[in-house]
């Protein structure tokens, strides 16, 4: 795509679509699952939409990398900027959703990412993404969240009888 045009898909986009797409009733009810998939296990999930990248990464498209690292790179930018390394078990997760470019991105913290493949992930990326095309974002967001969680169940179950501490807000971060 030529770098003006996506350069103004991505102006064109704001708050407003993370809203549209996540609308606030949507957001409490995916934050309410997110608390409660955290009683289950020691990991954080966080769960970010944003509507289009910023212009200073739009110009790394293509002339310094391709798109696909860019969105991932975003993605690791959120996950720093929300502090989901910074985990006591580094078990943390990010759902990361660019609108703008129909772009999921997944990522996991160490102790975590060495437990579940690659494949397991794309799994999960490509059923969300399905949902996601046709629209049906909270059956996708919470079936992501889901997996996710009976990933995290998995490796990192919850002590029975014990609270484990909310590391991070539950809010979904829309931008």
């Amino acid at each position: 795509m030529n770098k003006l045009l996506r350069i103004l898909k991505h102006r064109w986009r704001d708050r407003a679509d993370t809203r549209r797409a996540v609308p606030d009733d949507m957001a409490a009810r995916l934050a309410r699952r997110v608390a409660a998939s955290e009683l289950r296990h020691t990991g954080e999930v966080r769960l970010c939409v944003e509507a289009a990248l910023p212009t200073s990464y739009l110009w790394r498209v293509q002339a310094t990398m391709p798109l696909k690292a860019v969105v991932r790179q975003r993605a690791l930018s959120w996950f720093g900027r929300l502090r989901v390394w910074d985990t006591e078990s580094n078990n943390g997760v990010l759902i990361y959703l660019l609108l703008a470019e129909h772009a999921i991105e997944f990522v996991a913290d160490r102790a975590l990412s060495r437990r579940v493949s690659a494949a397991q992930w794309q799994g999960i990326v490509d059923r969300l993404g399905a949902h996601l095309h046709e629209g049906a974002f909270e059956d996708g967001l919470t079936q992501a969240l889901e997996e996710v969680s009976a990933l995290l169940v998995e490796h990192f179950p919850a002590e029975p009888g014990t609270q484990t501490a909310n590391e991070l807000p539950d809010a979904v971060v829309r931008v």
